[in-house]
């Protein structure tokens, strides 16, 4: 099974905010865990992500999953809001991110 990163985008974010804070979201990532093996193995083999919108509700719930290496993302431009989570790159994923819709 190949890894994956994992995006949440608070719902009320409008678009344009919302593609900046998946690019931010994926390069800190990155450069928070860029020595890590997992992100190593994750950058040779598998590159993928999965970017996900999240009510208030969701993004409280996501933000009490974290782990070290992912990270809550704000956005200057909004006041300093937090806007997206990222989660670092793993096989194996809790039950709740099944069921949180993809970003259309």
């Amino acid at each position: 099974m190949a890894s994956k990163m994992y995006i949440l985008v608070k719902s009320e974010v409008d678009l344009g905010h919302a593609l900046l804070a998946c690019a931010h979201a994926s390069l800190a990532c990155y450069l928070d865990n860029k020595d890590d093996p997992e992100m190593q193995q994750y950058v040779k083999e598998s590159f993928r992500k999965v970017v996900c919108r999240a009510d208030d509700a969701q993004f409280e719930q996501a933000k009490a999953l974290m782990q070290p290496g992912d990270r809550v993302m704000t956005e200057s431009g909004l006041g300093g809001a937090e806007v997206a989570i990222v989660f670092k790159p793993r096989k194996e994923w809790h039950k709740f991110f099944q069921f949180l819709p993809l970003y259309r």
